[in-house]
């Protein structure tokens, strides 16, 4: 078997381009985000505090010092860890996670939605989207995880 060069599937009404040419990638907007979030994405860090979250956890994940998904994080919620807890707005059915932000609660760890689960998994070093990811602290990065961690606790808790 020899390997074949795959074509990329171009859009309705896209032509293809000229040798060397590419398409535009166009990253949508903090405000197209919010429009696509679950009724439940409370509290909501905002356009500021999700650029300092995902610097958190691109820095976490370059010491290996995150949990990524539903079930990991769940489990080490449950083993008592320490953190911050980063969801992702746009994940649907919201049953695959609406339980994390009651665990959070009880145990007394900060949460924040974000808009975008595709840009939280690339943000941990992942080229799949991530609905959940806990932050762990470490001494590399302390000082944004500080800030991370004041600012994700001052947000408005939901009723």
């Amino acid at each position: 078997m020899t390997k074949t060069r795959k074509e990329k599937v171009l859009a309705d009404g896209e032509q293809p381009l000229a040798d060397g040419e590419q398409h535009e990638v166009t990253e949508k907007s903090y405000q197209e985000l919010i429009a696509n979030m679950n009724p439940i994405a409370q509290p909501l860090a905002s356009k500021k505090l999700s650029k300092k979250l995902y610097k958190c956890v691109k820095k976490a994940a370059k010491v290996k010092n995150i949990r990524r998904g539903v079930k990991e994080v769940q489990k080490f919620i449950n083993k008592g860890e320490k953190g911050i807890v980063v969801l992702a707005g746009d994940t649907l059915p919201i049953d695959v996670y609406c339980h994390l932000p009651v665990m959070c609660e009880d145990r007394n760890l900060p949460y924040a939605y974000i808009p975008s689960k595709g840009d939280l998994g690339s943000s941990a070093g992942s080229k799949r989207p991530t609905c959940v990811i806990l932050i762990k602290p470490h001494e590399e990065y302390q000082d944004a995880y500080d800030e991370c961690v004041q600012e994700v606790s001052s947000l408005p808790k939901p009723l």
